[in-house]
């Protein structure tokens, strides 16, 4: 399991802990590396920064000048590693399959659909709702800023998972992110336009999210070789063999997101744990 699963979930899956969505972690001091690290006192005081910075400015149009209280730019760049390190105490994400989305969804009280920062800042949309934020009733959001209600929908559980099953049949794929880990923050569906997939998938820089707790597997059996599932892949990890008429998903590039399934109609790919497979089981 990756590490947060050891450090936030006691061994098993940390997102799937009802204590990493609290409202006393949320309010709770920081400790002094954390607060190094993200120049806030709290989760909740970071939260609304991070609305101000990267929400907001999706849903005006208009790109907010730099929020006072974060820490400052270092006078060196950071190197990789403590480009990682820091994300994974400030927001860090992990890609999820459909399943455990719903589960996610399950165990929230409070879903607001909202315009994605990440797509206004590559692409200046502000239109484009994939993400979906956890609590914000809790931040005090949706009273505090009512010119941005017109950009917000409060869902029920099912519509959430309708929107989440849809976007899983255009291939977008899931994570979830935490502001200040452990505490989840929300969900969002990535793709090129996503700025976090941009930065470190295309552009190969420091990661910025966890593979999934599982990969894909194909099913040679029941595989027709029709190939659908390849339109659906975001990380390049299904290959086609034309000698056997059949596709291969290779595990060492599978983020286990699960969207291609979506797009197969024999069923013929599921999702089997990552620690079940030898060859990536420490690969994150």
């Amino acid at each position: 399991m990756c590490e947060f699963c050891t450090q936030h979930g006691e061994g098993k899956i940390w997102y799937l802990q009802m204590k990493n969505y609290s409202e006393e972690l949320l309010h709770a001091d920081l400790s002094t590396q954390q607060r190094g690290v993200v120049g806030a006192t709290t989760r909740f005081e970071w939260a609304n920064r991070f609305w101000q910075g990267l929400i907001m400015p999706a849903i005006t149009g208009v790109t907010e000048p730099e929020v006072a209280g974060f820490a400052p730019e270092p006078a060196a760049p950071p190197t990789q590693d403590e480009q990682v390190a820091q994300r994974k105490v400030e927001h860090f994400g992990q890609v999820l399959p459909i399943e455990d989305v719903e589960q996610v969804i399950d165990m929230v009280d409070s879903i607001t659909r909202m315009p994605c920062g990440c797509r206004f800042v590559t692409t200046g949309k502000t239109d484009k709702r994939y993400c979906f934020g956890f609590g914000l009733d809790k931040w005090g959001i949706l009273g505090k800023y009512p010119a941005a209600a017109s950009s917000l929908e409060v869902l029920d559980k099912t519509e959430a998972k309708q929107y989440f099953r849809k976007f899983d049949q255009e291939g977008l794929i899931h994570s979830i992110w935490t502001g200040i880990t452990p505490y989840v923050v929300g969900m969002c569906n990535c793709d090129h336009d996503c700025w976090a997939y941009k930065d470190y998938i295309e552009m190969r820089g420091a990661p910025n999210f966890f593979r999934a707790e599982y990969v894909c597997q194909v099913d040679w059996d029941q595989c027709t070789g029709c190939k659908e599932c390849m339109s659906q892949c975001q990380f390049g990890a299904q290959f086609y063999s034309s000698a056997l008429g059949k596709v291969y998903i290779d595990p060492g590039r599978c983020f286990g997101c699960g969207v291609c399934r979506a797009e197969c109609a024999n069923d013929a790919i599921r999702l089997i744990p990552r620690q079940s497979v030898p060859e990536v089981a420490e690969v994150w």
